[in-house]
């Protein structure tokens, strides 16, 4: 009997390793992302303040970003993601001792707690890209990607089942649940960090081209990257307005709770992965770009009939369905922004596509939770709607050639 698919059997160790770490942090993260609102909500938060607690956390997360992406470009990737392991145990360690609202707050904001990052190493994901990048050959990495982000879904569908679960175990005590919950990424982050420590540090290669050509090169992809700023500004910001703040809305305009949200988080996750290994088979026909925006474009309008449902199942439905087609092409939309640079930059690249997301993202809890105190709650789902509309023409255009790429820029 085989143990492990054979896709990723076949697949070199390094990136094996990385995609284990992968799956097991997921598992935490969604069991966050289906209940960690819902618990700030049972402790008095209200909603502006459970947006600023998570928009706290994003832009905490923006700021490692900053520092760790190019900083491994020189130094490694492993110790950076060991360290970020570490980090997330500690603060998973804290919240699982801990009543104190203060701590609480400063372990969710360390930890990134209900900001549900795939099971990627959240702001240390680029990182992870770049790693897992270098040890693929271009012409996997769509795919790879692809099953990847497939696996952290999965995973994070497994952990709001959990949620869920232990919410009826425990007869519904919120406070209860969620502290015991905190168990799981704790877990998720000691396996992790297990598995990184014995996965080898690629060396970089040194430069292949003349001096002239490396900085043409380098003009070149300076452009490519300025525009994919730009665009993951407007869909960070698109994403932010909802994502983070979906289960407490589930709540709110449909008044159930998480014995009910979890099992419906869980579906969306699942559905994600069924989308991401969707977007790797499409990737292969239509290109990342063409597969992006035939997927995107079915996720936004789903996402605007999500808040029209008259029913909570239908709500629940649409957005699950949702993210099939939206979160499904993360995977090919990583693998695009690697291939933009050559592997000496790739931390770099890769931490500006994750930089260039998270800190609009980190603003967008903060607009939607306030307009969602106010009793807007549709509002939070045309603004980000619209906004990412505006990143799916822009991203069309700028990119639709890089398809017809075929050079590898190691």
């Amino acid at each position: 009997m085989r143990l492990i698919p054979a896709p990723i059997a076949a697949l070199p160790r390094d990136a094996r390793v990385l995609m284990a770490a992968r799956a097991a942090r997921s598992f935490g993260q969604g069991a966050m992302v289906a209940a960690f609102a819902l618990y700030l909500h049972a402790l008095g938060f209200d909603a502006g303040a459970i947006g600023a607690v998570l928009g706290a956390a994003a832009l905490f997360g923006a700021v490692l970003t900053a520092i760790v992406g190019p900083a491994s470009d020189r130094r490694g990737r492993r110790g950076f993601l060991l360290g970020y392991e570490a980090m997330t145990a500690a603060a998973a360690a804290v919240a699982l001792a801990t009543t104190n609202t203060s701590l609480l707050v400063a372990a969710a904001v360390v930890g990134g707690f209900g900001r549900g990052a795939n099971g990627a190493a959240g702001p240390f994901a680029p990182v992870e890209q770049a790693w897992l990048a270098r040890v693929l050959p271009r012409s996997q990495r769509g795919r790879v990607f692809s099953l990847n982000s497939a696996l952290g879904f999965a995973g994070m569908a497994v952990g709001a089942l959990l949620a869920a679960g232990l919410h009826l175990a425990l007869h519904g005590s919120l406070a209860v649940v969620d502290r015991a919950l905190f168990a799981l990424p704790l877990a998720g982050a000691v396996a992790s960090f297990v598995l990184v420590l014995s996965a080898e540090d690629p060396e970089l290669p040194p430069p292949a081209a003349a001096p002239a050509l490396l900085e043409e090169r380098r003009r070149r992809e300076n452009r490519h990257l300025a525009i994919l700023a730009f665009a993951n500004g407007l869909n960070g910001f698109g994403i932010g307005m909802v994502g983070p703040l979906m289960a407490y809305w589930f709540a709110r305009r449909y008044g159930h709770d998480l014995a009910s949200i979890g099992p419906a988080m869980a579906v969306s996750f699942v559905l994600g992965a069924a989308g991401s290994a969707l977007a790797g088979r499409m990737s292969a026909r239509h290109g990342v770009v063409g597969t992006v925006w035939r997927m995107r474009a079915v996720g936004i309008v789903l996402l605007a009939l999500t808040p029209l449902s008259p029913t909570f199942g239908l709500a629940a439905a649409l957005y699950a369905l949702r993210a099939a087609f939206n979160q499904g092409t993360v995977g090919v939309r990583q693998a695009l922004a690697a291939g933009l640079t050559d592997a000496r930059r790739r931390g770099f690249a890769s931490t500006l596509n994750n930089l260039s997301l998270q800190i609009p993202r980190a603003f967008g809890p903060l607009v939607a939770g306030a307009l969602l105190h106010r009793g807007h709650l549709a509002l939070p789902f045309f603004i980000g709607a619209a906004f990412q509309l505006a990143y799916l023409i822009v991203y069309t255009r700028a990119f639709r050639d890089q398809d017809s790429a075929t050079a590898d820029a190691d």
